[in-house]
């Protein structure tokens, strides 16, 4: 059996949540508190987990003021969703592979 490669940034679990909560959204982006607070991370491994996604194009972090109050948004970019589109169907021919080996 060929055992497909994933993508190990998307692989990892904490990533792969912030990812399909960005992509479940119709505009791709989400506040960082909500994220935070409905994936139930803290603000810290939020922050390392983006930074990470945000260094291989997969999102963007935009951040401005409400007034006078900081707000930041996660946006899932064009490349982001095609890595995670990719990520789905690599798991998909792995799940068909699996199917056919039993």
């Amino acid at each position: 059996m060929n055992i497909p490669d994933f993508d190990k940034v998307i692989h990892e679990r904490a990533r792969l949540r912030i990812l399909a909560m960005l992509a479940a959204n119709e505009d791709g982006c989400v506040s960082f508190v909500s994220l935070r607070d409905r994936l139930g991370m803290t603000a810290g491994n939020l922050s390392s987990q983006l930074s990470v996604l945000e260094s291989h194009g997969y999102i963007e972090i935009r951040k401005y003021f409400r007034g006078r109050k900081p707000s930041t948004d996660i946006v899932l970019t064009r490349e982001g969703r095609e890595a995670l589109q990719e990520y789905l169907r690599t798991l998909e021919r792995l799940i068909t592979e699996l199917k056919y080996q039993v």
